[in-house]
């Protein structure tokens, strides 16, 4: 009796230990324990006492599961451990929306078909509508998306 409680305390713990040492392996371990005491209580106790090994079993995965993701981020070790910030940040700065279009500026590098152009001061990353367009070729702004603007040549 002693050995399934200690299995399944056993598995507990490994569960509990796998928000620690991510991988799965620990939870893979801690889940072959549980079934190793459900086992060892079905040869022991027959089918009762499996049943219940395994109801003790499922209660105490999903504990173990509440305290990991419900309590432990509201404690002082939970916090280290969880992400609660958001990323505001972006990858390239808003070029602008409709302001844009229809402006008129200068390839300062050859767009085949994209490369960089300046408008208003202003350099960006750009895309030609008309094919290959040389380097100080006039351009002018169709369209704005977040990350591309599309010239065509004037």
């Amino acid at each position: 009796m002693s050995v399934i409680v200690g299995l399944l305390v056993l598995g507990f713990a490994l569960i509990m230990l796998e928000i620690f040492i991510p991988g799965g392996i620990v939870g893979l371990f801690g889940g072959a324990s549980l079934l190793f005491g459900i086992w060892l209580a079905y040869r022991e106790f027959g089918v009762d006492g499996a049943l219940i090994a395994f109801l003790v079993s499922v209660v105490g995965v999903v504990l173990c599961l509440f305290v990991e993701y419900k309590i432990l981020p509201k404690t002082k070790v939970g916090k280290r451990l969880f992400l609660e910030d958001r990323v505001s940040g972006r990858s390239q700065p808003d070029v602008g929306q409709s302001e844009l279009i229809g402006a008129t500026g200068r390839a300062v590098t050859a767009l085949a078909p994209s490369g960089q152009i300046v408008v208003d001061g202003r350099k960006l990353e750009a895309c030609s509508r008309s094919g290959f367009l040389n380097k100080g070729q006039k351009v002018r702004i169709d369209s704005v998306d977040q990350f591309k603007v599309t010239v065509s040549k004037i």
